[in-house]
């Protein structure tokens, strides 16, 4: 996971992975969670390009089938994610929904 970025009212994702990949099973990189994910859902302004807003919905693969994740892997994700959009004065909220939201701008 690396941070989320807003810039001129603009997203910059960086990192965002495979939405699928075929790490299961590989040994001696669990600590990196491949096995999670997001599916971003993004609000953008279509005559501006400025963000409105973001949601993620976390996920995790099991079985190489892409499902929901449960809500201590949410969590870690959002704390992952709040770590790293520090430099970038964003952050991650996790909603009562289990998803995230990234809050900027004194949001």
């Amino acid at each position: 996971m690396k941070g989320i970025e807003v810039y001129g009212d603009k997203l910059i994702l960086y990192g965002c992975g495979d939405f699928l990949n075929d790490y299961e099973g590989i040994r001696g990189y669990e600590s990196f969670r491949s096995d999670l994910g997001l599916m971003y859902f993004s609000d953008i302004d279509s005559s501006t390009g400025k963000l409105k807003a973001l949601e993620m919905v976390p996920t995790q693969v099991k079985r190489f089938r892409i499902n929901l994740a449960p809500q201590k892997n949410a969590k870690w994700l959002a704390q992952t994610l709040n770590r790293e959009c520090q430099k970038f004065k964003t952050r991650i909220v996790l909603t009562e929904d289990n998803r995230l939201r990234l809050l900027w701008r004194g949001d």
